[in-house]
Formats: structure tokens, C-alpha cells, sequence
């Protein structure tokens, strides 16, 4: 009796409500604010529903689906009409004569449900349903059906039949995570709705009335038999003679499930993170974060930054990028050819010419969404710092020439006294064995020489996002730091010694709505960080440690490769980097939690994929 007395509460009001509004007239003004509440609140001006964003390689192929929900768009025009008159017939029957509510469905659900204590079938319209995904939740209460009566009246008053149709078909539910009549057609057919058969139609119109009960993969033939019935409803409706309906029938129902499009994953999650920086430096969120006067402050403009990414994400955006495929899926195999089950590792490829990102692994069988060692892992450097920390910043200052002599013998600054791999005291030797062989004691002299404050003047332009104030110490000379730098940002730093020119790397190239305007991109800004004379120095260096230094054993036969490597203390990090004319890689190979590493060091896992990829 409960629920029958809750239906007729529900209904009773309702009709209070309307007599009130057509017909009251002391209470004019109230019902009239309430109006203006309820317009408000049923706002049909800029519906946007969620989409599925994807994003494109340097082809324009997509590689990943961000769904969130997994929708794809399609206008009326573009709906069958039969697709159209199924749906009606299985969903709301007299959809074309009510309101908004159907009173008699309403009368209906109550007879059913009198003999449950809570509500289980609600009558509910097409409008109704709409109501309920644009604007409300699922939660079966009372007052929430209640307000969902009032909803689809006004969205009746707004919208034509066809529009809420439209709507509905893009909105309903489809199981498998599938939003959309156009979604659910490219999921279970894999074609667009325009291409189904009447029989497909049909039974792809059986699912949205109990998405869990009739989803087609794992209860196919209870689909079946929905499909059938809703066959023999447009017979008793005259949308369809029996003799058609019996052919339709009879047609063979194959399932051809496409499953999203989700390749490259490392990349993919790289590309989500990059897209909010992006949206963080374009719409002032990145400027706040800076001035934020507390931690506090700075939570809630993350938060609100985070909610306009969501925003972005779920619109159905294309995000055009710059991966190679063939790179990628390279990288990703080098990755996991060469590191044992125990070690993890990263690599970042950068394009020479356009300075964008073309392949990036994030670690050994990456998972999407996992910790992404390429922009997330900050490690010591090492020796890769040298080039960019302690050479460059020398000749630079000095104009020397990279025949010029220094004393590589171990060396102390104060208490500070660094030796050498394997303790070796190798005396005078030029600036280009220096850097080729690695010297922690030329390295430390140089860096004495040029200053420490003028060595991190040149490094200052570079996108180092954790390297602090009290790094500024001559144990930075040979890679020591508070908390190190990623294996993107190393990578991207070297991407100075193309040209002496610095410009942030980046992946994506730009952001477009469904409609194909232009919302965001990375604005060049190239910086020349190095003079022509020492970029050519350090090239030359740069090669000798390739063909004579560390970085032999990781050589390829280019016309021209320059290479870096690096060991930190304890062998807890392994790295490579270096570039030939037309690509720039890194390559860092360690443990999660740090440790020593030495037994693996002949192997030289890190120079092993970085020659692949290079290859």
C-alpha cells in the first residue's frame, strides 16, 4: 500500500501542479518563479552530451579511444527510420501524443508494483528517460520521479519530438560500457547505423530496455527473443505486415564486436597529461598555480583544473599527434627485448626538425594509466648532465676548443672529492676525451672554472621542473641532485644540441572540437641557448663519445651520432642519450626502488635499446 500510496501522491500532485499553473490566479506570481526555476534548471540550449575524444597519429589514424563515456555522435537525419519507429515501439508507445509522462504507463507500473515495498517499474516515457540522463540520476525515489515528471514537461515545452528523439538515441545505454544508437552499431556490427539491416536495427533496439538482461554478448539469445517481440509490436502497430516481420525474423544475426581502439598506451597517457598542461597555460590555470599563496589554494585550482581537463576530455575532441607507429611499436619492443623481468626502464624519441615527440615507452609491459616512467620518473643523471651542465656552459664562457687540455685526475672541491670509474688517474687529456670517456675530475675542475651559478644560468631555459635552489652544489657536476630529472626532460634538453635552439618538445599538435575548430596548440617560442661555435664543439664530443667513448657499444651507422651516457652512484641508473641528423633518443634503465645494478653492467641493457631504436 505504500507504493500505491506513493503513486498517487506523485500523480495527485501533479495535477495540483498543472490546475495551479493554467488556472490559479492569487498564486500567479509564485508559479511563474517556479517556471523560471524549472527553465533554468531544464536547460535544452547547449545540451552537449559526453563523447568518446580520440586521438590521431602523425597519419591521422586513430591509435586510442578516451572514452568517458564511450559515445559517437550521429544526427537525426542520419537515424533510420525504422531504427526510429522500433525504438518508440519498445520504448514509449504513445511517445508521439503525451507531454512529456504518459498517464495511463504511470497507472500501469502502479498495479504492477503494489506488491513490492520499494519501486521497481516506473512507467517511464522516452522524455522521461531523457530527463533522467541529461539532468538526473538513477536512484528511485519519489521525489526523484516526482522532478522527472516535471523535467520531461519541460523539456516537451522546449524541445520537438524529434529533437528529444535525437537526444535519446544518443544518450541511451547499450551495455558494454556503450552510450548511443551510432556507438552501438560500430560496437556490436562494426558499421555505422546507416548500414544495419532491419533486422540488426531490431535487435540492437532490444538492449536499451535492460542493458544487463539483453546484452548481446553474453545473452544473446534472450536479445533474440526480445528482438522478435519487438518485430510482432510493430505488427500489432502497423509499421510492419506479419509476412515482413516473419523475413526479418528468419535473417541471420552476427555479432562482429569491435573493441575500442586503445594501442600505444604509454603514449596515449603521455598525450592526456600533456593535454592538460595545455589546457592548464592556455586558460590561465597554470599562471594561478604559480601564484597560489598556499597549499590549500593550490589544491583547489588543481581541482578546478582537473574538471575543466574532464570537461575537455569528454567532449569528443580530436587530438592530433605526432607518434610514428613504427617507432613506437619499436621502443616499446626494444624496451621489453632487452630488460629482464626485474628491471624497468623508459625511452622518449623527439623528432629533429619539428621537436615533437614521436615515440615514448613508459616502462617494461606498460599498462595505460600505470606510472609512466618517461615523463614520471625523476632520476639522478649522471654523466648525461656533463654536456648541458659543465661542457657547454665552459666553452661557452671560454671559447675554448675541444682540443683544449684539462687535468681528468680525481680532484676535491673542500670536502667534496669525486674519483673516476674504477679509480682511474688518466692526467691531462683534451676536452672531447674528457666528455667521451666521462671524467668525473675534469668534470668537477671545469665546472669550478665557468662558476656554479653561470653553469645553472644555462640550463635555466631548459623545462627541469624539480631541479631546486640547493642543487646548486659541484656535485651537480657528475649528476648529483635533490631529486633529478625525468628521462623526457633529459631528452628534450638534448634537443639543444640540434641546432644551439631550444624549443619544448611536445606530442601534441592540436586540440579540435567534433566540428573541427582549432582549440588548442603549443605556440613556438625556439630560444637559442648555445652559440653556432659551441653546438658545432659539442656535436663533435658528442660523436667521439660514440665512436671512442662510453657510448660505443650503443653505435650506429649514421652520417652523423652523437652519444651520451651516464652511470649514477651504485649503479642505481643506467642512461643513454644521444641524436643522429634526424631523431633525438633517451634511454634510462633502473629499479623503482634503487639499487645497485653492477652485475648487469657489461650487458649494457640501456645501450642495447637505444641502438635498436636508432637502428
Amino acid at each position: 500500500m505504500r507504493v500505491f500510496a506513493g503513486y498517487v501522491t506523485v500523480i495527485g500532485f501533479m495535477l495540483i501542479f498543472f490546475t495551479t499553473l493554467f488556472f490559479a490566479t492569487g498564486e500567479w506570481n509564485k508559479v511563474q518563479s517556479f517556471q523560471q526555476e524549472l527553465e533554468h534548471a531544464v536547460s535544452t540550449d547547449s545540451i552537449d552530451l559526453n563523447r568518446t575524444s580520440l586521438l590521431l597519429d602523425q597519419d591521422g589514424k586513430v591509435f586510442s579511444e578516451v572514452n568517458r563515456p564511450y559515445r559517437l555522435y550521429v544526427p537525426d537525419e542520419k537515424i533510420p527510420p525504422f531504427l526510429k519507429d522500433i525504438l518508440v515501439a519498445s520504448e514509449d508507445q504513445h511517445f508521439y501524443e503525451h507531454v512529456g509522462f504518459d498517464a495511463g504507463a504511470i497507472l500501469r507500473a502502479v498495479v504492477k508494483n503494489l506488491v513490492f515495498t520499494h519501486i521497481q517499474q516506473g512507467g517511464s516515457t522516452i522524455t522521461q528517460q531523457l530527463a533522467r540522463n541529461l539532468y538526473l540520476g538513477q536512484e528511485k525515489t519519489y521525489n526523484r520521479k516526482l522532478t522527472e515528471l516535471f523535467y520531461a514537461h519541460q523539456i516537451e515545452q522546449s524541445l520537438s519530438k524529434d529533437e528529444i528523439l535525437e537526444l535519446y538515441m544518443n544518450v541511451i545505454y547499450f551495455s558494454n560500457g556503450v552510450y548511443g544508437i551510432e556507438t552501438a552499431s560500430q560496437y556490436y556490427f562494426q558499421k555505422s547505423v546507416t548500414d544495419l539491416n532491419q533486422a540488426e536495427m531490431a535487435f540492437i533496439a532490444s538492449i536499451p530496455n535492460n542493458p544487463g538482461k539483453y546484452d548481446p554478448v553474453d545473452h544473446f539469445d534472450q536479445t533474440k527473443v526480445r528482438q522478435e517481440r519487438l518485430l510482432d509490436i510493430l505488427v500489432s502497430t502497423s509499421k510492419l505486415s506479419k509476412d515482413e516481420a516473419e523475413k526479418l525474423k528468419k535473417i541471420p544475426i552476427t555479432l562482429n564486436v569491435r573493441k575500442k581502439t586503445d594501442l600505444y598506451p604509454d603514449y596515449a597517457f603521455y598525450v592526456e597529461n600533456e593535454l592538460k598542461e595545455l589546457i592548464a597555460l592556455n586558460e590561465g590555470y597554470k599562471l594561478e598555480l604559480e601564484n597560489a599563496a598556499s597549499e590549500e589554494e593550490k589544491n583547489k585550482i588543481a581541482k578546478k583544473l582537473e574538471n575543466r581537463f574532464q570537461d575537455v576530455i569528454s567532449s569528443g575532441v580530436r587530438i592530433q599527434t605526432a607518434l610514428q607507429p613504427a617507432l613506437q611499436q619499436k621502443s616499446v619492443r626494444a624496451l621489453n627485448e632487452h630488460l629482464n623481468e626485474e628491471l624497468q626502464g623508459a625511452t622518449v624519441t623527439i623528432d629533429n626538425s619539428s621537436r615533437r615527440i614521436v615515440a615514448l615507452s613508459g616502462g617494461r609491459d606498460y599498462k595505460k594509466y600505470n606510472f609512466n616512467h618517461a615523463f614520471q620518473a625523476f632520476r639522478q643523471p649522471g654523466s648525461v648532465i656533463k654536456p648541458l651542465l659543465v661542457y657547454g656552459p665552459y666553452i661557452e664562457k671560454f671559447k675554448a676548443g675541444i682540443n683544449d687540455k684539462v687535468n681528468a685526475n680525481q680532484y676535491c672541491v673542500g670536502d667534496y672529492c669525486p674519483i673516476n670509474y674504477g679509480g682511474i688517474q688518466p692526467g691531462t687529456v683534451t676536452l672531447k676525451q674528457s666528455m667521451a670517456q666521462s671524467y668525473n675530475g675534469s668534470a668537477l675542475r671545469l665546472m669550478e672554472k665557468t662558476g656554479i651559478e653561470k653553469a645553472f644560468q644555462s640550463i635555466s631555459p631548459f623545462s627541469f621542473e624539480r631541479v631546486i635552489k640547493e642543487d646548486k652544489t659541484f656535485a651537480s657536476s657528475i649528476g648529483g641532485f635533490t631529486y633529478g630529472m625525468s628521462p623526457l626532460e633529459l631528452t628534450d634538453a638534448y634537443t639543444s644540441f640540434i641546432d644551439g635552439r631550444y624549443q619544448e618538445s611536445h606530442a601534441i599538435v592540436s586540440v579540435s572540437d567534433n566540428k573541427g575548430n582549432i582549440l588548442y596548440q603549443w605556440k613556438k617560442d625556439p630560444k637559442e641557448v648555445w652559440s653556432p661555435d659551441t653546438t658545432a664543439k659539442i656535436r663533435k664530443m658528442l660523436n667521439e663519445g660514440a665512436t671512442a667513448g662510453t657510448g660505443r657499444a650503443a653505435y650506429v651507422s649514421k652520417p652523423f651520432v652523437g652519444i651520451k651516457t651516464g652511470t649514477t652512484n651504485n649503479y642505481h641508473d643506467y642512461w643513454v642519450i644521444g641524436l643522429t641528423d634526424t631523431l633525438t633518443t633517451g634511454v634510462w634503465v633502473g629499479h623503482d626502488i634503487p639499487r645497485n645494478m653492477s652485475e648487469i653492467e657489461r650487458q649494457r641493457p640501456s645501450h642495447k635499446v637505444w641502438q635498436e631504436i636508432m637502428e
